[in-house]
């Protein structure tokens, strides 16, 4: 039976498997041939609505002409998965999206962001979370409401747990003064940003107003890490949804804006006493 609903990391996982058999030049009719199958089959594994075995995957990689085997272990693994993340307890709640994106950084072997807009996801408070969830337009019900702030602050344990990943946060300084709800929550969502950063896998940088050459704020992101550079994922969100990137072009593109703007933040230490002072004008004021 096809999946009706294949999760971002399935479709991208048929869409790896489908790049490696147009490289190699094969058609879908002749791959089906090749793993015994038939094309109905092979266009559901390919659009990730079906699973694939291990050792049809490496067949197939094989008859393919890839020697890429980092990329094909990984592939492998990511057939294999069969376990139930935390996110699954949602499904039927929260939009795809949603569980697609906390999937991703479950998966991820790092992750960097650039925010002109709003405290990245992953370090925002339960206040900040529902002031921002309650800007919503027509007003959210208050059970769904509840769900997402609670589903956003689970998803923060990804930079917690034991084999917590580096997560870099780059954060306009614009983000850091906008007050989404009261003087209070701002202060209290800079003192967690502070503490997030204290954690040795946490690095957060700012870019100040005052900075000459930065022309990036419309370029907000976040860029994930995979077990290969070839599964990285770009994910830019919008007002009417959330875009992923994977394709090669894509990803240097976005590589290249982060590394860009970096070079317009302060350094570590300094934007930690940036921070420190922004707070303390806001507890003066």
């Amino acid at each position: 039976m096809p999946r009706s609903q294949p999760t971002a990391r399935q479709r991208r996982l048929g869409a790896e498997l489908r790049k490696m058999r147009e490289a190699a030049g094969v058609t879908a009719r002749r791959a089906a041939e090749l793993i015994g199958t038939n094309p109905i089959q092979m266009s559901q594994v390919e659009a990730g609505k079906a699973g694939i075995s291990e050792a049809r995957l490496r067949y197939m990689a094989s008859q393919y002409a890839c020697f890429d085997t980092a990329l094909i272990d990984a592939l492998v693994a990511m057939a294999g998965e069969r376990g139930k993340g935390w996110w699954e307890e949602y499904r039927g709640l929260l939009a795809h999206g949603a569980l697609d994106l906390a999937e991703l950084e479950h998966h991820a072997t790092y992750m960097r962001m650039l925010q002109a807009s709003y405290v990245p996801g992953l370090l925002q408070t339960e206040a900040y979370i529902r002031a921002l969830m309650a800007y919503a337009v027509p007003p959210l019900p208050p059970q769904h409401l509840d769900a997402l702030v609670a589903f956003r602050v689970r998803r923060r344990e990804v930079l917690s747990q034991d084999s917590a990943i580096a997560f870099s946060a780059l954060i306009h300084e614009s983000v850091l003064r906008t007050r989404v709800a009261d003087r209070k929550v701002a202060r209290e969502q800079l003192a967690f940003i502070l503490e997030q950063s204290e954690r040795p896998n946490v690095t957060v940088r700012v870019i100040p107003f005052d900075v000459d050459g930065f022309g990036g704020a419309g370029n907000s992101m976040l860029y994930v890490g995979g077990p290969v550079p070839k599964l990285d994922t770009a994910q830019i969100d919008a007002m009417h949804g959330s875009f992923w990137m994977d394709a090669e072009s894509e990803l240097t593109r976005y590589r290249a804006l982060l590394d860009k703007a970096e070079a317009s933040s302060l350094a570590v230490r300094a934007s930690r006493d940036f921070i420190h002072r922004i707070a303390q004008e806001i507890r003066e004021r």
